[in-house]
């Protein structure tokens, strides 16, 4: 099987050990993968701002980059379920279709296409999990609070196996951080307090690491963290998982 790694443009640009961390952690797991050296942006940050039209071309690119993998795995939920529910922009061609069928968040090919039980990495500390909503709700990567369904979360089941690891469960475990894309640039106030919400969460209840699928709510909740001056570290599920957190 040939997996084709896409990595958002926040991981290119401000967070490539992410990037790192994901190749390296579907290589220990046996992935064969390739990286299309002109991949682009996926065209989300367009198309949440109302301007579709203007996305169609990179999302043109984005199906002819990955059209040839038999999976597309991106270590973010909210770009791979822009690609799978939104990319009904463009023609609906078979490359098209097969691509939005074809493109997984990363903890969700682990576990449902992989089917891992077994991660090797040792992580000692106390790891708060953030939830994200495209990954949550839009990918139902975890169950959600006002669901009357039993409890899953396939990213705290990899967070699981890893040796050491102390998850910490918080008060409001699937609320938003307040990121939102252009949400945070939009309603910027009501985005801090959100933000300052969540962090004050993990923070009363002990975390000292805060992870999750998504960087751009991670990087959210690090400049809450670093302006409050809290002890508390954020870390994408890979460099967990890939066990490269610097000690």
């Amino acid at each position: 099987m040939k997996i084709g790694l896409f990595i958002p443009c926040y991981i290119d640009q401000f967070y490539p050990k992410v990037g790192i961390a994901t190749l390296e952690l579907l290589e220990k797991l046996g992935c064969n993968v390739g990286y299309p050296m002109d991949q682009t942006c996926c065209g989300q940050p367009m198309g949440n701002s109302g301007s579709e039209k203007e996305a169609v071309k990179t999302a043109e690119l984005f199906v002819k980059n990955f059209q040839t993998y038999d999976c597309i795995v991106a270590p973010t939920g909210s770009c791979a379920c822009y690609v799978k529910e939104h990319y009904d922009i463009l023609k609906q061609t078979d490359a098209t279709k097969y691509v939005r069928e074809n493109i997984y968040e990363l903890a969700e090919f682990i576990t449902d296409i992989l089917k891992v039980d077994q991660i090797d990495a040792t992580f000692p500390y106390k790891v708060g999990f953030h939830s994200s909503c495209h990954g949550q709700r839009g990918l139902r990567l975890a169950q959600s609070s006002e669901l009357n369904l039993p409890f899953f979360s396939k990213q705290k089941q990899l967070l699981s196996m890893v040796k050491g690891i102390e998850i910490v469960e918080i008060d409001r475990r699937d609320e938003c951080c307040g990121f939102g894309g252009t949400f945070c640039v939009t309603e910027e106030a009501v985005s801090v307090k959100m933000g300052k919400d969540k962090v004050a969460d993990f923070v009363r209840n002990g975390a000292e690491v805060i992870t999750s699928g998504d960087v751009s709510c991670l990087m959210h909740l690090d400049g809450i963290i670093k302006r409050q001056k809290y002890p508390v570290k954020v870390l994408h599920i890979a460099e967990i998982l890939n066990n490269t957190i610097e000690r």
